[in-house]
């Protein structure tokens, strides 16, 4: 998950891909601006099948953040469709 996110990033704001680290802020360190962040969301959201508000995606700051924060909402997603799709039984 970490080397799609990097790619991401990587391909979003023209940075090599040694460049990036976990530590890094998004806004301060690589300089992405408001439309970046927006698209990166865009792209988060249909690389990882998930749905990102604004308000999250401009809550997060590091590359650790956007880590945690999509390893968090894919965790989600996977048990809501198990429950909507009825695989689950008791």
């Amino acid at each position: 998950m970490l080397e799609k996110i990097m790619e991401i990033l990587s391909a979003q704001l023209s940075l090599d891909p040694d460049d990036i680290t976990l530590d890094a802020d998004v806004v301060g360190d690589f300089g992405a601006d408001s439309l970046d962040i927006v698209q990166m969301a865009a792209e988060f959201e249909r690389v990882f099948n998930i749905e990102i508000s604004d308000e999250e995606i401009m809550s997060v700051k590091t590359v650790a953040d956007i880590l945690e924060y999509i390893e968090s909402r894919v965790g989600v997603v996977q048990k809501s469709d198990i429950l909507t799709s009825g695989q689950l039984s008791w």
